[in-house]
C-alpha cells in the first residue's frame, strides 16, 4: 500500500529535520507545506528537499487564522494520492522501531483498518525530562492519556478535514470523527514517539509568531528521564550546520519559573479534567 505523509509546519526550525528524516524511508511521499515561517525553516527544508528531491512535496501556502487550518489540511488530501496517510507534525520524532510497526501494520492490515494510534512521550522543560502521565487528556480506542492518531485510511467515506487549529480533525460523510467509527477498524501499536510540542521549537526565538504556540510552551518540572533512556535514533546521525542541538537545557530563568508553576500545574490536573486539544 502507498503511504503519503503529511507535514505543516510554521517556524518549526529546531525539529523539523529530525522528524523528517526518523520517517522518510518509509514513506512514498512527503507532502511538506509552510505557512510562513521566518526562523530558518525554509532553508532546512531545502536542505530536505535537496536529500530527498523525489520524494518532498513542497508547496508554500499562507494561513493567517486558526480557520485557515482546516483548508490548508483539505488542500493536502486533496492533492493525495495514496492509501493511507501518515500525519507527521514537526515536532514529531519516530524511533526506528515505532514507524516501521505502524507501516508494517499497514501493509499486513491495511484493508481492515480505518486509522491507527500510537503512545506518545512528552519531554517538558528540555529533553531530559518527561511530563507526567496524569497529563494526557487525550481518548482514544479506549485508550486514555498521552496517545495520537496517526495514520488515516483513505477509503473513509466523505473523508475531509474539520474543525480549527487545536481541536481539528479527519471526518467522514456524516461528519463524524474518525476515531468514534467503528472501533474494531482502529489499530493501536505499541510504537511510541517523541512529542516535542512543550518545547521551544522554532529558531530565533520566533515561537510567539505563531497562532496558539504559546500556549503550548510549558514551564514544568517533569520526570528525569532515566540514564539509560533510548532517544530516537536520528537524533545521533549527522546534520548540516544549519540544524540546532536538541540537548540544550532549561535557562535558569526558566527553570525558576517552572518550579513555581510545576505544584500548580499537578494540582490542577488531579482537581480538574478538563479537554483535550488547546
Amino acid at each position: 500500500m502507498k503511504i503519503c505523509g503529511h507535514t505543516v509546519v510554521k517556524n518549526e526550525a529546531r525539529f523539523l529535520w529530525f522528524s523528517v528524516l526518523s520517517v522518510i524511508d518509509h514513506l512514498d511521499k512527503l507532502l511538506l507545506w509552510d505557512t510562513g515561517s521566518t526562523d530558518g525553516t525554509l532553508e532546512i527544508i531545502e536542505k530536505l528537499r535537496e536529500r530527498y528531491p523525489d520524494k518532498i512535496l513542497f508547496k508554500q501556502r499562507k494561513q493567517e487564522t486558526v480557520e485557515d487550518f482546516a483548508n490548508v489540511r483539505q488542500e493536502m488530501l486533496d492533492e493525495t494520492d495514496s492509501d493511507w496517510i501518515l500525519m507527521l507534525d514537526a515536532d514529531e520524532i519516530w524511533w526506528k522501531e515505532s514507524i516501521k510497526r505502524v507501516v508494517d501494520l499497514i501493509q499486513n492490515k491495511g484493508n481492515e483498518l480505518e486509522s491507527i494510534i500510537v503512545p506518545t512521550i512528552l519531554p517538558v522543560g528540555d529533553m531530559f525530562h518527561r511530563q507526567e502521565e496524569k497529563a494526557g487528556r487525550y481518548k482514544l480506542a479506549g485508550h486514555v492519556g498521552h496517545y495520537s492518531l496517526r495514520a488515516v485510511n483513505m477509503s473513509i467515506p466523505g473523508l475531509h478535514s474539520f474543525g480549527k487549529h487545536g481541536v481539528w480533525g479527519w471526518v467522514d460523510e456524516e461528519g463524524k470523527m474518525i476515531q468514534n467509527r467503528d472501533l474494531k477498524k482502529i489499530g493501536y501499536v505499541n510504537a511510541p514517539i517523541l512529542h516535542t510540542t512543550h518545547l521551544k521549537r522554532a529558531g530565533q526565538g520566533k515561537d510567539t509568531d505563531v497562532v496558539k504556540r504559546k500556549m503550548k510552551l510549558k514551564h514544568e518540572i517533569g520526570k528525569l528521564f532515566p540514564g539509560d533512556f533510548y532517544y530516537p535514533q536520528v537524533f545521533f546521525r549527522g546534520r548540516p550546520g544549519i540544524i540546532e542541538s536538541p540537548w540544550g537545557v532549561m535557562d535558569f530563568g526558566f527553570k525558576l519559573v517552572s518550579y513555581l508553576e510545576t505544584p500548580l500545574r499537578k494540582i490542577k490536573r488531579r482537581l480538574w479534567w478538563g479537554r483535550a486539544g488547546y
